[in-house]
């Protein structure tokens, strides 16, 4: 399949499990609105700065490495090579999710209390811990599944784990209310582990499956075992090599992810905190940042599913092209993919603009997100393009550049954390959120155009990451 046609289906495929999702995810966000508050949900979002982090640690550059070095070993026919990738990947990142496991049950209070200010985070971080092994296994199936252009697994497992995680929070909470219990925020953050779990477990019952080279793996193992120990030698030297090859990839990928999602959780973290300074009382705070985090940016969002799929297969694809050198084919598959992006953004900018406020009473019943609506709209261009943006970057190799980037970006963002909010509230951070994607996307902007006039891709071999 060429990577024109690739894009296309991959997209399609991503795209319609992207949006199903995103809208399961919507609405069983206005439940949690109704069921637990404003101010329940704000504290229900404080705890995603660790776990992101956490993940960024053990998958993000993991995940990015798998794909890359997937894609390009399936280019050159070497599929039995492109599976011990996927092994050592999972080795590595579960033994790095294990020791995080540990790390964070014992300084759960610590978290809570000192980094994100408010100790009933506690018991959510312990719960949300033991997702992290289950999304590392799910993280590099999927990254194996991309590299190979098959999208189906990937798809699939987001709506496993986005239904389970529903039906189990639903579930619980009505099971409780019959019982005379009264539910809290708490399922919320169990729910995330029962749909990693779940998700986690049918990736690996597919790969399970699989064959390789049109032989059931049982048989393939078999064969390799006669030839032992005359191969084992060959074995050794080629399992080193694709470990120092994914540490290659993935050290500078996960210390730039890592550094990135530090930025956030601090920017995230902080907000409450600085909200404080503007004379709003604790509560307050917290229900204010429920709003922004809980009800207006997924609206925003939900339309980002089609942009999240674009960048995602177009890591792959980048990479089989570059691999055939064929810089014209790279070109033109990127000029469709941030066109599209471009489209959809200033579209979803126009619609906001008309209906923000009705979606925030009607949905939400809640005037202040309608408003946070209003203003989020701006930032849908940029946005959506830098998606498809970032994604071209790495694809060419300049992961630094993306780094670089992506910091600026969030540094504009922590500078209206600490200097806008307190003067202006909550409309001061919307105005640091949409100058630093303004900034992101005109620093991308350049560095492509400096990467299309040198005439050739850069030889390091980093590509992004699918969004979250």
């Amino acid at each position: 399949m060429s990577s024109k046609h690739f894009l296309l289906r991959g997209t399609i495929i991503l795209t319609a499990a992207g949006l199903i999702s995103r809208l399961m995810g919507f609405f069983f966000r206005i439940f949690l609105s109704h069921a637990f508050g404003e101010e329940s949900v704000g504290l229900y979002q404080l705890i995603f700065p660790v776990y992101a982090l956490c993940l960024s640690l053990s998958t993000a550059g993991l995940q990015t490495a798998v794909s890359r070095m997937t894609a390009a070993k399936a280019a050159l026919g070497k599929e039995k090579e492109a599976r011990s990738v996927l092994g050592i990947a999972l080795s590595l990142t579960l033994t790095v999710s294990f020791i995080e496991i540990l790390l964070v049950q014992q300084n759960a209070e610590w978290i809570a209390q000192s980094f994100l200010g408010d100790p009933r985070c506690t018991e959510m971080l312990l719960l949300i811990s033991y997702a992290l092994p289950c999304a590392a296994i799910h993280s590099c199936i999927c990254g194996y599944s991309f590299g190979l252009q098959r999208t189906e697994l990937p798809a699939i497992s987001q709506l496993i784990e986005q239904s389970v995680r529903i039906l189990f929070v639903l579930l619980l909470f009505f099971i409780q209310q019959k019982t005379g219990s009264t539910p809290t925020i708490r399922l919320a953050a169990a729910g995330i582990t029962a749909g990693e779990l779940a998700s986690a477990l049918f990736a690996v019952r597919c790969l399970s499956r699989e064959r390789t080279d049109g032989r059931p793996v049982s048989q393939t193992a078999r064969q390799s075992s006669r030839r032992f120990p005359g191969h084992v030698r060959t074995g050794l030297h080629q399992a080193r090599k694709t470990i120092r090859e994914l540490l290659t990839l993935s050290l500078p990928l996960t210390a730039s992810r890592v550094t990135v999602t530090l930025l956030q959780s601090i920017e995230a973290a902080s907000i409450p905190a600085c909200l404080k300074f503007h004379g709003l009382t604790g509560s307050e705070a917290l229900s204010l940042y429920g709003v922004l985090t809980g009800m207006a940016m997924p609206c925003i969002l939900f339309p980002s599913a089609i942009t999240g799929s674009v960048g995602t297969v177009l890591m792959p694809a980048v990479s089989a092209t570059q691999a055939s050198g064929s810089r014209t084919a790279i070109i033109r598959l990127l000029k469709k993919a941030v066109g599209s992006c471009l489209i959809l953004g200033l579209a979803c900018c126009l619609f906001f603009l008309i209906f923000g406020r009705l979606i925030g009473q009607l949905l939400f019943h809640s005037s202040t997100a309608g408003k946070f609506i209003l203003t989020l709209a701006w930032i849908c261009p940029f946005l959506y393009t830098n998606t498809a943006l970032t994604s071209a970057i790495n694809g060419l190799g300049k992961t630094g550049c993306t780094f670089l980037i992506n910091a600026s970006g969030l540094l504009i963002r922590i500078a209206g954390v600490f200097l806008a909010i307190p003067a202006f509230g909550m409309q001061g951070y919307l105005w640091g959120l949409l100058l630093s994607q303004l900034v992101v996307s005109v620093l991308s902007v350049a560095v492509l155009l400096t990467a299309a006039q040198r005439g050739k891709p850069s030889p390091e071999s980093g590509l992004h990451t699918a969004p979250e």
